[in-house]
């Protein structure tokens, strides 16, 4: 149980990933992290930015490679990460969509989650890349709701190049211009993490929806009638 826990501290911790499984290691953490239920917990945008100031190690460990092709390997592992979620969110689809009604599953919320996709799917997409855990969980939904495969795709690989060399390009120009940030990486992940993080908790705690039933009571309303005299 140490040894697991351990291994958790380890897998959430960027420079541990960098320095002890370079670039083959990051390269899963992003695949699980944009697709797989398992990943939601693992860093993405720390371990980006982290990876853009260790950059030209990153480079000489994988054959002396130039660092915009390690860029598009990362690049590449999210937009595979993002299909495997999708693929699995399209074949689980059609059996949640027939399955009854439960204390903790309401199909409605199926329904709310297509005619929004159908609506901003792409947009959803895209963003989700810079949200952590959403990031994880929005193909999947995708796929459950069907959303256009060729749709999907396009801002699958639009949102993770974007992702990725934002956050790799920022952290490697940032070293750049301030050579001492490798001393205070600690304090920048945190304020990487908290950024990112922000607007989901804001959503989270803060958001208002109205309920179903004030939407139903809304839609219920008829002007009065008026009589002429």
């Amino acid at each position: 149980m140490d040894q697991i826990i351990e291994l958790f501290k380890h897998l959430i911790n960027p420079q541990w990933i960098i320095d002890h499984g370079g670039i083959y290691l990051l390269l899963l953490i992003i695949f699980a992290e944009t697709g797989l239920f398992v990943g939601f917990f693992l860093p993405g945008d720390s371990l980006l930015f982290v990876a853009g100031i260790y950059g030209e190690k990153l480079s000489e460990s994988f054959f002396n490679m130039p660092f915009v092709v390690v860029m598009l390997l990362i690049a590449i592992a999210g937009v595979l990460g993002n299909m495997v979620g999708f693929w699995f969110g399209r074949k689980s689809g059609p059996l949640l969509f027939a399955r009854k009604d439960t204390l903790l599953f309401k199909k409605k919320y199926l329904y709310q989650a297509r005619e929004f996709y159908d609506k901003h799917g792409g947009g959803a997409v895209f963003l989700a890349r810079f949200l952590p855990i959403v990031r994880t969980f929005a193909p999947i939904v995708a796929g459950i709701v069907q959303m256009e495969s060729k749709k999907f795709m396009l801002y699958n690989i639009v949102g993770s190049f974007s992702w990725v060399f934002s956050m790799m390009l920022a952290g490697h120009y940032l070293d750049k211009m301030f050579p001492g940030l490798k001393e205070h990486l600690e304090l920048i992940i945190i304020i990487i993490v908290l950024i990112t993080t922000l607007p989901v908790l804001i959503k989270l705690f803060f958001g208002k929806t109205k309920h179903p039933e004030h939407l139903h009571h809304e839609d219920s309303k008829t002007p009065t009638d008026t009589t002429v005299s």
